[in-house]
């Protein structure tokens, strides 16, 4: 596992909500590595934002956009963390290349605490309407989805910074 770690970028994986963009700033500053934000990415490389995207082409053009950037990404070099959007793992070609290129963490949270987080972020496309219901059906579609990590936690009642340092920690031990 060492020569694989000195090569893996930490890539975070987990429903919107979870703490995976907040997460990645803090492991990043904590283990010195740059971070990345693969919404950030996107809307760079599109020159538009995620919601426009959606509204305009449709999901189907926001994964082909989110696939080009994780792949694009995850080539670099150098050892990054990578804050992936929640429906990343949607495609299997994805999880292969995160788990092939990184060390997968799925961050988890109970759908009472996604909610509370989410509910009033105008930003998510697919939260339009009811959030509420929203969250719950797409936690229900993707419950299985994150199963390939490599370590998953459970951020429910974890600060941001308490997740980093148990993904810090656990990176340091691994050599």
């Amino acid at each position: 596992m060492n020569e694989k770690k000195r090569k893996a970028h930490i890539v975070l994986v987990g429903f919107m909500g979870t703490g995976k963009s907040t997460v990645c700033q803090l492991l990043a500053k904590r283990l010195g590595y740059d971070a990345v934000d693969m919404d950030a990415e996107i809307e760079r490389r599109e020159g538009r934002r995620i919601k426009d995207i959606f509204a305009e082409e449709g999901e189907a053009a926001f994964r082909k956009a989110e696939t080009e950037a994780l792949f694009e990404i995850l080539a670099r070099p150098d050892v990054q963390i990578v804050a992936t959007g929640g429906g990343a793992v949607l495609a299997e070609h994805n999880c292969e290349a995160m788990l092939k290129d990184g060390y997968v963490i799925a961050l988890t949270a109970d759908a009472a605490h996604i909610i509370a987080r989410v509910a009033n972020d105008t930003a998510r496309p697919l939260l339009q309407g009811n959030a509420a219901a929203a969250v719950n059906r797409l936690l229900h579609e993707r419950k299985r989805a994150y199963d390939f990590a490599h370590l998953t936690i459970d951020t429910t009642d974890l600060t941001p910074q308490q997740v980093a340092d148990r993904i810090g920690e656990g990176w340091l031990q691994l050599g």
